[in-house]
């Protein structure tokens, strides 16, 4: 139970925290921010390749299954949550964003808990790190909410301008003066309760493996298949999301990293690379 309480605060310092720093240092040009948004990038696209696929990849390829008659299983598993990812961007992509890692951090908090007792503290504290870098990629996302609309608002008021165009009342000058930044700026509750759902989904996973402690068989094919196709599936969520909603919207054709100058961009990469590095370390174990 203590670990539970542990895990619960990783995880809400790494979700929580991005939120906050948003709140406190409101401009969209932050440098500092812009590593934080950039490492959360790197977590998600390597949470999807090294720890999600590959542990699909494991369980599939458990003896308890025999040989799979296909064995691109997993691979496939991982294509439906691409395109079913695809199927609903733009629509809810923060939502498939989060339900990718939700169904993750659900599974790792089972895990952990069934583990052996030779593994349990070397696990728990990988997943301390894991929770508080996953946390840290999906808040900053959350943290961004709605400001994209009203930069690219202001954006296109500012260009009419240049070019001789006077808005009519009621129409874009508000923005300028900010009161219609409360109209698509997602209220810090809504961020939130978005947040939470992160937070406690481990801690609940935990609760849930304790549960069943006494009754949960890792080597049982119904249970080998639905945890992988699960991780696979997840994957595949989280393919899409961080190659293509995350990593080529920001730094592709207009993105807001495509035409930042030398040393915006190397923080940008810096901390590209630092998150799918740690995660990438922290995948020996988790």
């Amino acid at each position: 139970m203590g670990m539970v309480a542990a895990i619960l605060v990783a995880s809400a310092i790494g979700v929580y925290g991005p939120i906050v720093m948003r709140m406190r240092l409101p401009s969209t040009t932050n440098a500092f921010f812009t590593f934080v948004k950039q490492f959360g990038t790197g977590v998600v696209i390597s949470t999807a390749f090294v720890h999600l696929f590959t542990h699909a990849s494991l369980m599939f390829a458990n003896k308890c299954l025999g040989d799979l008659d296909y064995e691109a299983t997993p691979a496939v598993i991982l294509m439906a949550g691409v395109f079913v990812s695809f199927i609903v961007d733009e629509l809810v992509n923060i939502f498939v964003l989060e339900s990718g890692i939700l169904f993750h951090s659900l599974l790792i908090g089972l895990t952990l808990v069934v583990t052996g007792d030779s593994f349990f503290v070397t696990l728990a504290l990988v997943i301390g790190f894991h929770q508080l870098f996953e946390g840290i990629a999906l808040g900053s996302r959350i943290a961004e909410l709605g400001l994209a609309k009203v930069h690219n608002s202001m954006v296109q008021v500012s260009r009419e301008s240049s070019y001789g165009t006077v808005a009519g009342a009621g129409e874009e000058t508000p923005l300028l003066g900010g009161s219609s930044q409360t109209q698509t700026e997602v209220s810090v509750k809504r961020k939130i309760a978005l947040a939470s759902g992160f937070a406690f989904v481990t801690p609940l996973g935990m609760m849930l493996g304790m549960a069943v402690l006494h009754r949960f068989n890792g080597n049982d094919p119904f249970t080998i298949v639905a945890l992988g196709s699960l991780d696979a599936f997840s994957a595949g969520i989280l393919v899409w999301t961080g190659v293509v909603e995350m990593w080529a919207r920001d730094w592709l054709v207009d993105g807001e990293m495509a035409n930042q100058n030398s040393v915006r961009t190397g923080l940008g990469l810096l901390g590209l690379v630092s998150g799918m590095t740690l995660m990438g370390i922290l995948g020996k174990w988790a």
